[in-house]
């Protein structure tokens, strides 16, 4: 009888953690994935936000609360995570054919934020979750009394009917989305052209991946054929189906697109994508990134003088003739092509932000007053830019202001999310800056934030 009811107390034990495990991994299952690092570049930032405006605009959104974020990563895809942000892989910007396609997933994206289906996603998932406890519940129940396959059995179910609800009401919320998507685009008067372009390029994808298109019950979306046919539909009977697009949006789409492939893909994939006999801008814009990337100044800067023979005042190839010269160990030759792109494009902070740290690279103290000007500048325009405020702090450290080169330390880790170091360096500056001023009371909210962070990890 001890030997019975020991066992009954390990079944108990063994089923009290596998209800656990499965809670945990199905609550791991429905989180985005965002570990891939955000890619910043004011050209394609600038691209984004032109690129949207309309879509935005269409969706009932506003256009400066919108955000399109481009994250590193291979994969054709792009997602939305909760706020009005979009995030859009390198990977489906390089495979893309044309601005138009991006629009399209653009404008699905949107449908996303305008649905609300980022708290609903979450209010699905607890309901998902609730079926698979209760099923785990009663089958643990069962199993204890004596009936060990059926309860297994009960527990198989409840998995499988809580996978089933969610699925089915995640291609729910992909259809209705689809249809959000087609209905911004033609408010705004673009062509679905792109997006019906885009989804045949990932039935294709499909193809070559053998997945299944017979079994949607599987699926979180709806299968792409299903999609394309009810788009199809949609897209050819709408007014603006044969609308072109803006030809100057297109050029700086694939201007984006090849300085992109410059940057993440391997220097000799960027050569044989853009090949040497190409003397396209886009072409040149690519190998002069992929040169840099391989250790050729001499080659990458070749590239870019080509590109400002052409275009002197070009705000971006000046950028990146700045660049190769300061990542080069030319930080003083640098300065003339920064300067003049800040003076080109004031409202570019990470251009503010490159020159602030070619000026600092250059270890004249008689830069440094200049540093701290672009820099302050860039933050106040973008104070989402870790780099920049390091920067600042290593101004207002060699000034001696070590309380400021403290408060901008926090805000870097603030913005890294390094909460106990954030919190370090905000109580450190705020002993040194008078109390009641607006950096004081700005290093005592990265404070109260960091301390409440670093309390929650302390929790879990």
């Amino acid at each position: 009888m001890a030997e019975a009811s020991e066992a009954a107390r390990e079944r108990g034990r063994f089923l009290a953690r596998l209800v656990m495990l499965l809670s945990l991994s199905f609550a791991l299952m429905v989180q985005p994935a965002m570990a891939q690092s955000i890619l910043r570049d004011a050209e394609t930032e600038a691209f984004f936000r032109d690129m949207s405006r309309p879509i935005v605009e269409a969706s009932g959104l506003q256009p400066d609360n919108v955000n399109i974020v481009l994250l590193h990563s291979d994969d054709i895809n792009a997602f939305v995570a909760g706020g009005q942000i979009v995030y859009v892989y390198s990977g489906l910007l390089t495979a893309a054919e044309s601005a138009n396609e991006v629009q399209g997933v653009v404008a699905h994206e949107l449908g996303h934020i305008t649905g609300g289906h980022i708290v609903r996603f979450g209010e699905s998932a607890k309901a998902a979750t609730g079926i698979t406890l209760l099923s785990l519940v009663l089958g643990a129940a069962a199993m204890a009394a004596g009936a060990g396959e059926a309860g297994a059995g009960i527990m198989a179910a409840g998995q499988q009917a809580a996978m089933s609800q969610f699925l089915a009401y995640s291609r729910t919320q992909e259809s209705s989305t689809d249809q959000a998507g087609a209905k911004y685009l033609s408010k705004a008067g673009i062509s679905g052209k792109g997006s019906l372009a885009f989804f045949r390029r990932l039935q294709n994808m499909e193809y070559r991946l053998a997945i299944p298109q017979d079994n949607a019950y599987a699926r979180t979306h709806p299968l792409t054929g299903q999609r394309i046919s009810v788009l199809e539909n949609l897209y050819e009977n709408d007014p603006a189906w044969d609308t072109p697009t803006d030809p100057e949006l297109e050029a700086r789409f694939q201007r984006v697109k090849a300085k992109l492939a410059g940057y993440v893909l391997d220097p000799k994939q960027t050569l044989i994508r853009y090949p040497e006999t190409d003397q396209s801008i886009p072409a040149r814009y690519a190998r002069a990134y992929a040169w840099h990337k391989s250790a050729y100044p001499d080659k990458a800067e070749a590239e870019v003088n080509s590109l400002l023979a052409e275009k002197p005042n070009d705000p971006y190839f000046l950028e990146l003739k700045g660049q190769i010269l300061l990542e080069s160990g030319k930080p003083a030759e640098a300065l003339a092509s920064l300067r003049k792109a800040v003076a080109i494009a004031p409202r570019e902070p990470l251009i503010s932000a490159l020159l602030g740290h070619a000026l600092i690279a250059t270890e004249d103290l008689d830069n440094f007053e200049e540093a701290k000007k672009v820099l302050r500048a860039a933050v106040v325009r973008d104070n989402s830019n870790p780099f920049a405020w390091y920067q600042l702090g290593i101004v207002y450290d060699r000034e001696g202001d070590h309380a400021r080169a403290s408060l901008a330390t926090a805000e870097r880790y603030n913005l890294e999310g390094r909460a106990k170091l954030a919190l370090a360096s905000a109580e450190q500056a705020m002993k040194g800056i008078p109390t009641g001023s607006p950096d004081w009371i700005r290093a005592q909210d990265i404070a109260m934030v960091s301390r409440a962070a670093v309390e929650k990890d302390k929790r879990r």
